[in-house]
């Protein structure tokens, strides 16, 4: 019987009128106690409890693991036992080479049945003979057996002078058979007992071995494939699975033949590498199209699995990276870690960074017009950047450049460029597009120079390109500088140099971000020899960036992760190593960060005479032709008034664009005698002329302020 309980409770509130107020004492009663579940539904949830408790699941797991080793470690080797004695094994071949298409290979497996038939006919004819035979030999081994023990106790009794020991060898063989037959007397009981128990324990084995049990029975590392090397049933069960049925009823009709569609497994780098020759009736990109759920099958993630076309007809090249390798960084660029290192822009190749397999990936750059895509953010820059850094080691190249998003990401470039234009508005479109014009007249006047003539390379460079395509500004003309029409200013200029500047060493390289017909025009993407793709977002991004026999050859840079593969291109050209049969190759590019790139610019202006590197001017400013002049000729101690006309008009579109010889000489002139002379028959402005006039003018121009 319980007891009732009965709480107190005391008003705390004081009343209104501030008066004392009697104490009260409320009752409040307990709630009514719930009736206690009924025992069957207290047991039913104590035996749930226990049957989905994890130590159970854990112990059923195990039960059931054990248990399948066993039994289909049985079935394993029965199998073996029949493929043995029987021509199982050739059929099966036979079968699958069938299945395969490849009747070569189905005769000569057939052949080889009929001689494994033909053995075994004969060892079955030689059975017959065999008892008789093994009769005679028992007995004539037993006779001579015999008479050598004799003769040796002969021997034995001769020199002991005892006839006794005739018998003497014959009797200790008898006592040694009797103790033969005593031992496995006494053992043959245990052995009874315990041979079923260690022929359970080697079948045991086997199966544990060959993971020969239910998928869900298999320890957890097991069934996630964690760390589970790639063999040929693994490769032939991903196939299987992958959702063909024509590949699918070929593999089934093959059996464990199925892995005679594999080529050697090969180590390549962090993965290893295998040739698939596929079965009548599927087709490459059947497989090509089933590139993830293949990563899955292998037990990969879908980065971690390429599908490439090599040559062989109907034959598909997977590469499969080692479990989370591609997520560990490469070494640093050996622009950093070699000193001493050169460049030969014609005949060397830039050390890009590492293939898949983890080899080294170089390119040459020699007369290839060049294009970067990919998402905001994923390396671009630096990757163009690394190029540069390596070609700008060779004195002999020069370079024009606008960086169109002007955060200083090429501000090392500065006394390196002869031009160097930073900064996203119109006005540095404007500027950039004027440099590019200005290059399409440089490589006119080369292109109209006597034939045998050679020229230094001319790299014009323009990153974040795709301000200039989508730039709104037209100029005076009604000319838009943006845009991809035949009235385009820049799209012009970028596709003259695409038509013809190889021919002389004028080259274009863009990097460009997030690829559309708008940013990116067809001619202008399709004009570049090397075209080179990062992490984008869609099959059709990836066809703008390297073409559509890149993506139909299995590149794919819209599968590459954006954030986690970043610096990770894909790569079509023929300035790269690509394996024989593809279309492209993936590169893991090295980084070189902003300090590394201002000590290899910093090399680079070494070997140079010096470079005075033009920038964005305002336009609309006063101008002083004299110290442009001298802005032009920079260092050198003197250029041609040609070139020195054509940097005044990259210095200044507005000012000197239309400036002749005349105009250059009337400047010079009224500066001072003989600052433009001629040097092997060519006009040119000598540089320390040009100073002690523009020194005079300065004192000249102090004494009259004076005065």
């Amino acid at each position: 019987m319980s007891e009732n309980v009965v709480h107190l409770r005391k008003p705390t509130d004081p009343p209104a009128d501030g008066t004392a107020t009697p104490t009260v004492l409320t009752v409040v009663p307990d709630a009514p106690l719930a009736p206690p579940a009924p025992l069957w539904v207290r047991s039913g949830r104590a035996v749930k409890s226990a049957v989905t408790h994890e130590s159970t699941r854990a112990t059923a797991r195990a039960v059931a693991r054990h248990g399948s080793y066993t039994f289909n470690g049985g079935r394993i080797v029965a199998r073996r036992t029949w493929d043995g004695r029987t021509g199982s094994r050739y059929e099966r071949m036979i079968r699958a080479a069938e299945a395969a298409g490849n009747l070569e290979a189905a005769e000569e497996w057939e052949e080889r049945l009929q001689r494994f038939r033909a053995a075994r006919h004969h060892r079955r004819m030689d059975l017959l003979h065999s008892p008789v035979e093994a009769a005679k030999g028992a007995a004539v081994g037993a006779g001579m057996s015999i008479g050598v023990l004799v003769a040796l106790g002969v021997v034995m009794a001769i020199n002991n002078g005892d006839v006794k020991d005739v018998i003497t060898p014959l009797a200790a063989t008898i006592d040694f058979i009797a103790l033969l037959i005593r031992i496995v007397q006494i053992v043959w009981g245990p052995a009874l007992t315990i041979g079923p128990f260690l022929a359970l324990l080697a079948l045991w084995s086997v199966g544990r071995k060959q993971h020969a049990a239910p998928q869900w029975a298999l320890p957890a590392n097991v069934r996630t494939g964690e760390g589970e090397p790639i063999t040929p049933s693994i490769v032939v069960k991903a196939l299987r699975d992958l959702g063909v049925p024509a590949l699918r009823n070929a593999i089934k009709e093959m059996g464990d033949a199925g892995a005679s569609m594999l080529g050697p497994i090969r180590i390549a780098g962090c993965g290893i590498e295998v040739d698939v020759t596929l079965p009548s009736g599927v087709s490459t990109n059947e497989v090509q199209g089933k590139r993830r759920k293949l990563a899955e099958n292998l037990t990969r993630h879908e980065h971690e699995v390429f599908i490439t076309i090599p040559q062989a007809a109907r034959t598909v090249r997977l590469w499969v990276a080692d479990s989370g390798a591609l997520d560990e960084p490469i070494g640093p660029s050996p622009l950093v870690t070699d000193e001493t290192m050169t460049a030969d822009y014609a005949k060397g190749k830039a050390p890009w960074g590492q293939d898949l397999r983890g080899d080294a990936a170089a390119i040459s750059l020699y007369q290839r017009h060049l294009l970067i895509t990919g998402l905001s953010n994923q390396g671009k820059t630096v990757a163009l950047r690394s190029l540069a850094l390596w070609v700008a080691l060779d004195k002999s190249v020069q370079f024009l450049m606008g960086d169109l998003k002007g955060v200083g990401d090429w501000a090392m470039f500065d006394g390196l460029a002869t031009t160097l234009i930073q900064g996203p508005t119109d006005e540095h479109v404007i500027q950039v597009t004027e440099m590019v014009e200005g290059a399409v007249e440089e490589m006119n006047r080369r292109l109209q120079a006597p034939p045998g003539s050679t020229f230094p390379p001319l790299i014009v460079l323009v990153d974040e390109a795709q301000v200039a395509f989508m730039c709104p500004a037209k100029d005076e003309d009604k000319r838009p500088y943006g845009g991809s029409k035949s009235n385009s200013r820049y799209f012009m200029a970028v596709r003259k140099i695409h038509n013809q500047g190889r021919a002389v060493n004028v080259l274009m390289w863009q990097g460009t971000q997030d690829p559309t017909d708008q940013n990116l025009p067809k001619l202008v993407r399709e004009g570049a020899h090397t075209r080179a793709s990062l992490a984008l977002g869609t099959e059709s991004q990836a066809r703008m960036a390297l073409g559509d026999k890149a993506v139909d050859g299995g590149a794919a840079p819209n599968m590459l992760r954006p954030g986690l593969d970043r610096g990770t291109l894909v790569v079509a050209s023929d300035g790269i190593a690509i394996p024989a049969g593809q279309a492209s190759i993936t590169v893991r590019t090295h980084y070189i960060d902003d300090d590394a790139a201002e000590a290899l610019t910093n090399r680079a202006k070494a070997l140079r005479d010096g470079v005075t590197t033009l920038h964005v001017i305002e336009r609309g400013e006063e101008r002083d032709p004299l110290a442009d002049i001298a802005a032009a000729v920079g260092d050198a101690s003197r250029v041609l008034t040609a070139d020195v006309l054509k940097r005044l008009a990259l210095l200044n579109e507005d000012a000197y664009g239309g400036w002749t010889n005349s105009d250059l000489k009337r400047v010079l002139d009224a500066a001072g005698p003989d600052i433009a002379y001629k040097s092997d028959g060519r006009m040119v402005v000598g540089r320390d002329r040009l100073h002690r006039a523009l020194a005079n003018r300065d004192e000249d121009g102090s004494a009259s302020t004076a005065g």
